[in-house]
Formats: C-alpha cells, sequence, structure tokens
C-alpha cells in the first residue's frame, strides 16, 4: 500500500470517528422526530389524549426494529423520556423473544406512568416489562378501553413488514438523564 492510500484511511477513519462522536449525543432531529412521533399516535387515536393528559411521565420510541428467525429473536431502539411533559433523558429498549418466529417489523411505541414513583422506578435503569405487559396496537377507540397495568400503559404503532410470531419475551430498557 503506497503512503497516499495510507494516510487517506488515516483521515477517513479520523473523520469517521470525529462525525459519529459529534452526533453521539442530543441531536434536536431525532428529538422532532420523538414529537412527530406523538402527534402520529395521537391522529391514530385521539383517545389517547387522556394519557398524556394525566400521565406523570412517558417514552416514547418513534422507531423499534424487530426481527426473528426460527426459534429466536430480538428488538432495538431509542428514545426520549419526558416528565410531566418536559424532556428529561433518553432512553433505550432492547428485546429478546424465544420461539417460533419468523420476519421483520419497525413499530413506534409509547410506555405512559401513571405516577412518579412508576417514572422513577424506570428512571432507575433496567427496567423490564414482562412477556404478560402487552402493547395495544393505536387504532381509534383503543385508547378508551384500555388502562394501566401495574402503573403503565404500553402503545405501540406499527410502521412496515410483517412477522409472525408465537413467541415469549420482555422488554429491558435503559435511562440516561439530559
Amino acid at each position: 500500500m503506497n503512503m497516499k492510500w495510507k494516510v487517506f484511511s488515516l483521515l477517513a477513519a479520523l473523520f469517521v470517528m470525529v462525525v459519529t462522536t459529534a452526533y453521539a449525543g442530543w441531536d434536536p432531529r431525532k428529538e422532532e422526530h420523538a414529537r412527530q412521533t406523538v402527534r402520529l399516535f395521537q391522529k391514530a387515536d385521539p383517545g389517547l389524549q387522556v394519557f398524556f393528559d394525566e400521565a406523570y411521565g412517558y417514552a416514547v420510541f418513534p422507531d423499534v426494529y424487530k426481527g426473528g428467525i426460527i426459534l429466536l429473536g430480538g428488538a432495538r431502539g431509542s428514545g426520549y423520556v419526558y416528565e410531566q411533559g418536559r424532556l428529561i433523558g433518553r432512553s433505550s429498549i432492547t428485546q429478546i423473544n424465544v420461539g417460533p418466529q419468523i420476519g421483520g417489523q419497525s413499530f413506534a411505541e409509547i410506555i405512559f406512568f401513571r405516577t412518579q414513583a412508576d417514572l422513577e422506578d424506570f428512571k432507575k435503569g433496567n427496567y423490564e416489562l414482562n412477556a404478560h405487559a402487552s402493547a395495544i396496537v393505536a387504532t381509534s377507540g383503543a385508547a378508551t378501553n384500555s388502562d394501566y397495568s401495574d402503573g403503565v400503559a404500553v402503545f405501540a404503532l406499527p410502521k412496515s413488514g410483517l412477522m409472525a410470531e408465537a413467541s415469549i419475551g420482555g422488554q429491558k430498557f435503559s435511562f440516561k438523564p439530559n
């Protein structure tokens, strides 16, 4: 390899590190994407406004990507956490599923926390929703028949893809304050 390629490779590697580092923190475009996701949920089911008005806090995950093949699958996404309508931090979602499944999909998810104590539990990090906590698909009228379970209400909005599964799994969340 000649000297020009070595210098070019070194500069390219440095450029990637600088650009990646610059966007590793807060990004206003991603926060706006979270606000757009909230509006999308509200449009899909205007009844969700009650949850936004009455919940102590909520977490918005605009893009969660899920996939599975044969007996193993998972999902991953990142989002923002709000306390009484004010942005307080970021969160990530990780899900592992075991059981028959195939396909892939993307969806958005919102988790509402009924009380301050429920949100505080989430903010401690390593928060988990077990396999019994199921997300309600946000369609017109779905929120009017929904309520909190163990202090949380979970709504999902499919975006694209198709997945068939009969699996068991849970979601795990992390929290990082601003």
